[in-house]
């Protein structure tokens, strides 16, 4: 499959790839297939090694702006455990179909092998896709990156139609000197390229933990109870 990884312009490690295509099954008419494959940490890191116990012991990854302290060793983290272009890599593939409301109607998951086609970033997949193509971007416009907006686009409205709090928060960027020390703090662009990988990997996270439950096997959810009355009112008079 064409997958192709799409984050920041200073992402040092690339987690996760996306494919998308419209389904060819008549049953599934406006429909698309989806995969989101996700390094395979598991395979390189077994439970009780001495990988596992250090990263234990440092319990997270630490982000700076102008670096990072990685839970795991760099040669995993940003070698065998990033899905670099041109490159196999060990994974975890989830492969969905969605029909043309944007439900999530099958998934399944697979260990694999994957080569990501192109690494690409936000602004030149976006730029790609308002019709602003590059060497690379140009030969990956139709085949790879138009299908996975035709996916994020039916996600997206079955998202609005359920209606779900969207967060549009500016964020911002630490612009450094050459010595190290911060020149400035820039808004970072929030694009519909950033909204798409964020939509996939939500549904592929909803497919893994309807998977753990239908398995009745015990497993950690991330659950958002409903807002308190008092704090929304106060939220709106604000």
């Amino acid at each position: 499959l064409p997958l192709v990884t799409i984050d920041g312009e200073d992402a040092r490690d690339f987690d996760d790839a996306v494919w998308a295509a419209p389904d060819e099954d008549k049953a599934n008419p406006g429909g698309y297939r989806l995969t989101v494959a996700i390094a395979d940490v598991a395979h390189y890191v077994r439970p009780g090694d001495p990988l596992d116990q250090e990263a234990r012991k440092r319990g997270n990854s630490v982000y700076f702006p102008d670096r990072a302290i990685p839970m795991l060793p760099e040669q995993l983290s940003n070698d065998l455990c990033s899905l670099r272009p041109d490159e196999d890599r060990a994974c975890l593939a989830c492969h969905m179909t969605i029909d043309h409301r944007g439900e999530v109607v099958a998934w399944r998951f697979t260990r694999a092998l994957m080569r990501s086609r192109a690494r690409l970033t936000y602004t030149r997949a976006q730029a790609a896709r308002d019709g602003v193509t590059d060497e690379q971007t140009a030969g990956l416009l139709e085949p790879v990156i138009a299908p996975l907006y035709g996916a994020f686009e039916l996600l997206l409205a079955a998202r609005r139609k359920r209606g779900t709090i969207e967060l549009e928060l500016p964020e911002r960027k630490i612009v450094f000197n050459p010595d190290g020390t911060p020149k400035t703090i820039e808004p970072r662009s929030r694009l519909a390229s950033h909204m798409l990988i964020e939509e996939m990997m939500i549904a592929a996270n909803v497919a893994a933990a309807r998977t753990i439950h239908d398995a009745k096997r015990p497993g950690l959810y991330r659950v958002h109870d409903k807002p308190d009355p008092s704090k929304l009112e106060a939220l709106a008079q604000f």
